[in-house]
């Protein structure tokens, strides 16, 4: 074989070397440029928003709103708008009741809040099915006042009854109903708070709880024949025990009912 045709053949081959690199390329979309999405900045006024769903007689806290911008043209008079110099509005909506669903990012409306001290502000705090009593109580049967509204208590009744063998009379106790939220305290549905927005203990005589109405009968019969104390539940333990108690039968819920 002459030397031209060497160079030939060497000179093919390295185009077709080249042929199959740039093929490969395109078809692995190493030469097409990638799309990048880019998020919408919305720069309207902030408005508040749900953080997250908020049923029916949901009690809001602080953490249940945030402020959020908003397109202007779909801001709304209904809607709480942050205006400039003015303060934060949130503060002054918590501890009011959710009157209508709100979905999480929905802006809340005015006309979706019952305020403490409205008229309906308690039956709005109630879940479908539920019913609202009172029970009194003293500094010692009520936890020295630490109770507040939103927060989770058991139900203990002391009653006398006759020793066996002995004839005379024993105090007893037992804890008759598990997991109830307290609505009120007298006629507050919300804490009193100090300037650094703690909850202050204070004195009261009745504390209103949500309950079935099956519930509701058995507070009723307790409290004619014992007194009726209240034991503080811990945060941590409240939702498990409650569906331990759905879940066993132990609590009936009425159909509808949250």
């Amino acid at each position: 074989m002459d030397r031209k045709k060497v160079i030939l053949l060497v000179c093919a081959l390295l185009i077709a070397v080249v042929t199959a690199f740039m093929a490969r390329s395109m078809f692995s979309g190493g030469g097409a440029p990638t799309a990048v999405a880019q998020k919408p900045v919305v720069t309207g006024p902030k408005v508040i928003v749900a953080t997250r769903a908020l049923p029916v007689g949901t009690i809001l806290t602080a953490d249940s709103l945030r402020y959020q911008p908003w397109p202007e043209e779909l801001i709304e008079e209904a809607y709480f708008i942050k205006k400039d110099g003015e303060p934060d509005q949130t503060a002054n909506l918590v501890g009011t009741v959710v009157r209508n669903p709100i979905t999480a990012g929905q802006p809340i409306t005015q006309g979706s809040l019952v305020a403490p001290g409205d008229r309906g502000f308690l039956a709005a705090a109630l879940g479908p099915g539920m019913r609202a009593v009172s029970v009194p109580v003293s500094t010692l049967t009520g936890v020295s006042g630490f109770v507040f509204p939103g927060d989770r208590v058991d139900l203990v009744l002391t009653q006398n009854v006759n020793g066996a063998g002995t004839g005379q009379p024993l105090k007893v106790s037992e804890t008759i109903i598990r997991n109830l939220r307290v609505l009120a305290t007298d006629q507050r549905a919300t804490p009193t708070v100090d300037e650094k927005g703690n909850s202050v203990p204070s004195k009261y005589k009745l504390v209103t709880i949500e309950v079935t109405p099956r519930i509701a009968e058995k507070i009723a019969v307790a409290q004619t024949i014992g007194t009726i104390s209240l034991s503080l539940r811990s945060l941590a333990d409240n939702a498990a025990e409650l569906e331990m108690a759905l879940a066993s039968g132990d609590v009936k819920v009425p159909n509808g009912a949250t």
